[in-house]
């Protein structure tokens, strides 16, 4: 024992140095990643900024390119002679759903003389902003005299060769579609040889919703603008050309490729060659330094939490190798509280003081199992006992009233009506005794019952009537004999008897949901709640309702607390008596008869 003892104090001394040092080594090298974050802060961030900032200029750079690609198939259409050439151009329009509208000018063309030049009959003027000479729409329906041509406002008119992207606007020629375009410019010819400016708008959504979702930390984002620094796209143009917003970082856009750190701000700046438009990205330092720290803050809870758990593992490990066998002892104990009778007991192993409480355990388990089996034999032969003493009970209490009525008819000079009733009274024991057996069939137990009302009747002059409503499938089922008779002798004397009204008697039995009920019901003087609830708990020498009270014990002693008596009653109404019993078939009437034996 004493060399446990020490074996148990070396591990907790060494499970505490491990913690110790684990701690130790944690909380150092936390602090060596925080000051090597902190030298590599702003490297980080102007690596994320970069990034975010190629992304974007990757992205415009996939949009001019698709650009030159969709004007060099509009030009394409448009020189060449062909008689489906609008068709070809609508249908690409179409097919295009990033293209909105193509259209053509005469060079020079300010619309201030209207131009009639063309083929165009549709009439669309737009006062000094420029009249469309061709247009084609695609699907789309033409106003027919817009306010502004914005398209027209934004090209410009680009020299031979030249292609000119203008800044995106909103598409102002049709009919209830106002979507955010950018218009692209060539001069071209015609069939016919003449020179044109083509306009081509295309859709500026994807740029715009790709620039919105770009984010450097949870509040850097990017914005564009022109060689002159003008604003092409911010996430929230609107509230800065509303004057609700100002971008801190304008003053930067005129400086050099390059990352500028200013104000708290990171900018990243990269001009596109073939546009000349320059991608800012903005972060804020405080911003990038914060979230790695709050990183490192669940990165120190985590490990934290780990030593804790270490912790916690190496002392649930040496608790279970020195307490195991006490547990395992009181675990036992509380199965055996659980299920003593079924209760098999093995011997737990552990020191010498656990091997003896074990011992000591087992052999009261065996002793209490023995006295468990006594004390159920004795159970068994007291309820045998109990339930022929109600049974004996039951039959000296109607013999007194019976013979007492057949000894008033005597003396009455009835002997006619006394012999009839000496021959119910007959049926009547023979039904009772029914050869030993406690359970008869239903059909005898209405027999057993017409034959004391008809007893009963004889003695009070025809002063009530009686009738039976027994279910067909009933008569052959089995219930405890001397069951309906003692109710009845109870609704005679306590509730019809006290009458000047003729009295009725109405017995009832049927078959419900697995079990069998018989109703008893009268329109006596009835009973309180109260007395209802006293009759079925009566104490030792309280005489009333001893029939009652011992039918509802027979039945719950031979089938269980779930069968037996409940009594309603209303004053000057009448009372119910409802006894509830299993269905009992002849089958099952040996088992029944073979359990109460044993």
């Amino acid at each position: 024992m004493t060399w446990k003892k020490r074996r148990v104090s070396g591990s907790a001394v060494t499970t505490l140095l491990v913690v110790g040092v684990v701690t130790l080594s944690l909380s150092t090298g936390l602090l060596i990643f925080m000051a090597a974050y902190r030298r590599n802060v702003m490297q980080s961030a102007a690596v994320s900024s970069q990034q975010a900032v190629a992304q974007v200029s990757n992205i415009i750079g996939n949009f001019t390119a698709d650009l030159n690609n969709a004007l060099g198939r509009v030009e394409s259409l448009f020189v060449r002679e062909s008689p489906t050439r609008d068709a070809d151009l609508n249908a690409l329009i179409v097919m295009r759903s990033d293209v909105v509208a193509v259209t053509s000018y005469y060079p020079g063309d300010d619309g201030s003389e209207g131009n009639s030049h063309g083929n165009d009959t549709s009439g669309a003027y737009c006062p000094g902003e420029g009249r469309p000479e061709e247009a084609w729409t695609g699907s789309w329906q033409r106003k027919e005299e817009p306010l502004a041509n914005l398209s027209y406002s934004a090209a410009n008119q680009p020299e031979k060769g030249e292609i000119l992207v203008s800044k995106p606007h909103v598409e102002s020629l049709l009919v209830n579609f106002y979507p955010w375009v950018v218009s692209v410019s060539k001069r071209m010819r015609t069939p016919e040889g003449e020179e044109r400016i083509v306009v081509m708008d295309i859709r500026f959504s994807q740029i715009a919703s790709y620039v919105d979702n770009v984010g450097i930390g949870s509040h850097g984002y990017c914005f564009i603008v022109d060689g002159e620094g003008n604003m092409i796209y911010h996430p929230q143009q609107q509230l800065i050309y509303a004057g609700l917003k100002e971008e801190m970082a304008a003053g930067m856009v005129r400086r050099p490729d390059g990352t500028y750190q200013e104000d708290g701000m990171i900018c990243q700046i990269q001009t596109r060659q073939d546009s000349g438009w320059r991608i800012v990205g903005v972060s804020y330092v405080d911003e990038m330094i914060t979230r790695p720290v709050r990183s490192v803050a669940l990165i120190l809870s985590g490990l934290l939490i780990v030593v804790t758990a270490a912790a916690f593992a190496a002392s649930t490990l040496l608790s279970r190798l020195i307490t195991r066998p006490g547990r395992e002892l009181a675990s036992a104990m509380r199965e055996f509280e659980k299920n003593a009778e079924g209760f098999t007991y093995h011997p737990v192993d552990g020191s010498q003081e656990i091997a003896d409480l074990s011992d000591s355990f087992g052999h009261m388990v065996l002793r209490i199992q023995e006295l468990m089996d006594k004390v159920r034999g004795e159970e068994i032969t007291l309820r045998k006992t109990e339930l022929r003493a109600l049974q004996a009970q039951i039959n000296p209490h109607f013999l007194y009233n019976t013979l007492d009525s057949i000894a008033w008819m005597c003396e009455d000079g009835r002997t006619r009506e006394a012999v009839e009733m000496v021959n119910s009274l007959a049926r009547l024991f023979r039904i009772s005794i029914s050869k030993g057996h406690e359970l008869i069939p239903i059909e005898k137990e209405v027999e057993h019952a017409e034959s004391y009302l008809k007893i009963q009747n004889f003695r009070y002059k025809n002063q009530f009537t009686y009738s039976f409503q027994v279910e067909e499938a009933c008569r052959g089922y089995y219930c405890n004999k001397i069951t309906l008779q003692p109710i009845i002798e109870n609704a005679i004397y306590h509730g019809l008897n006290r009458m000047i009204d003729e009295g009725r008697i109405l017995i009832r039995i049927y078959e419900r949901q697995g079990s069998v009920y018989f109703v008893v019901e009268d329109n006596g003087v009835g009973m309180t709640p109260e007395q209802c609830r006293n009759i079925l708990h009566r104490e030792p020498g309280d005489n009333r309702g001893i029939g009652i009270k011992n039918v509802h014990d027979r039945i719950r002693i031979y089938f269980g607390e779930e069968y037996g008596l409940t009594v309603e009653s209303e004053l000057d109404v009448g009372t119910k008596v409802i006894i509830r019993m299993p269905v009992i078939t002849d089958g099952e009437k040996n088992n029944y008869e073979e359990r109460q034996s044993h």
